[in-house]
């Protein structure tokens, strides 16, 4: 069963940092490529990073460029999302996503997401 559990959101002031977490399982980690998406209110779901099996970065948002790092840790089926320089316009509900492939179909996964809230 494939499981996607997000950690690390909170509430930070502007200009703050916080590290995201997604914990995998159920597939096989380090042969998926992963992504972060954000979904703010009343918006449209919008992908933010994605990072593929072998590190290598792809589809960064314009918005975060510069300021968002993703990473995974293979050895531990984890992804990361470093942000700093948090705006207030970062405030979204944070997914982790993969799509899997069994028996010749593309599954999507999200997990429950993790808010994050930059405000003063």
């Amino acid at each position: 069963q494939v499981q996607l559990v997000e950690s690390g959101g909170g509430l930070v002031q502007p200009g703050g940092s916080l590290r995201l977490s997604c914990a995998a399982s159920g597939f096989t980690f380090s042969t998926q490529v992963m992504r972060w998406f954000r979904q703010a209110p009343g918006k449209e779901r919008e992908l933010v990073v994605g990072i593929t099996s072998a590190g290598e970065i792809t589809n960064y948002a314009d918005s975060v460029k510069g300021r968002f790092t993703i990473s995974r840790d293979n050895t531990k089926n984890t992804v990361y999302l470093q942000m700093n320089s948090l705006k207030p316009e970062d405030t979204a509900v944070y997914y982790c996503n993969t799509a899997v492939l069994l028996r010749g179909t593309y599954y999507t996964y999200w997990g429950q997401g993790t808010q994050v809230t930059v405000s003063s």
